[in-house]
């Protein structure tokens, strides 16, 4: 860029102003992503204006991935990367695995960069996120849209291995507590979960048994004060909870295993 361009310490300076946070390491973003002067005061204005970051730049980090998202598709969090470890560790090179309520497609993009030759399937109600997913998957698995399994192809039946869901679990009356980035920006059905946060996790995990394998694992993102309530819903479906909680991310995750056929 041309030398009309400001500094990065006069960009990091008005971005602190504007609120955010990370102003340096935001300022180095946009001023990495600009062309040009104009297009850098175009950024910085909508960013000032409270426009979430990734949709700015047109990409979020994500478990050391650029994953691609535009307007109106949720972008992921740093918390989900525990999702991501828990079900990495419990996926096998070759086997089947489905990202329920997939969104930008960044858990899916993420498994299958860690796991060799898995057999991936993503899916999402929204046509954009389907969009964006596919962008991000590309031919490391298939994207599907539609309502949670009713997207997904009939064969699956019974021959999921792992099946993970950030469905949303905010309650519905925690959604004005949000940070504007989120509550404003992004779409309100990635971020509802229905009066009590659950809504959509009683649907995936009631209908996960009839597409997991015997031994098969569902893990769900939660939050830690609905975890009680979240690992009762597998109790309740047959499977074994455990619950994985990560400091660092802040980020809690329920695994649960569906006993094989036999099995005490």
């Amino acid at each position: 860029m041309k030398s009309s361009v400001p500094s990065r310490s006069a960009v990091a300076g008005r971005l602190r102003a504007a609120g955010c946070v990370f102003a340096d390491e935001e300022a180095r973003l946009l001023m990495a992503a600009a062309a040009s002067a104009a297009e850098l005061e175009r950024m910085l204005s909508l960013r000032a204006a409270g426009h979430p970051l990734e949709y700015i730049l047109g990409w979020a980090e994500f478990c050391g991935l650029q994953i691609a998202v535009e307007q109106g598709v949720f972008v992921p969090r740093s918390r989900t990367a525990l999702l991501v470890r828990e079900a990495a560790a419990l996926a096998r090179p070759g086997a089947v695995v489905v990202d329920l309520c997939c969104g930008s497609g960044a858990v899916g993009a993420a498994l299958a960069a860690k796991v060799d030759q898995i057999e991936l399937h993503a899916a999402d109600l929204d046509p954009a996120a389907v969009r964006c997913a596919r962008r991000n998957i590309g031919p490391a698995g298939q994207v599907h849209g539609g309502d949670l399994y009713a997207a997904l192809p009939a064969g699956l039946r019974g021959q999921v291995d792992v099946l993970v869901a950030n469905a949303p679990y905010v309650p519905t009356g925690d959604i004005g507590l949000m940070p504007p980035e989120a509550r404003v920006y992004e779409p309100r059905a990635a971020l509802d979960g229905g009066p009590d946060g659950l809504h959509l996790q009683r649907r995936v995990v009631a209908g996960a048994p009839a597409w997991l394998v015997p031994g098969g694992h569902l893990l769900l993102e939660t939050s830690a004060r609905q975890t009680p309530e979240t690992a009762a819903l597998f109790v309740r479906s047959g499977f074994v909870p455990r619950v994985a909680r990560s400091e660092q991310w802040e980020a809690t995750v329920v695994v649960g295993r569906l006993p094989a056929a036999g099995a005490l």
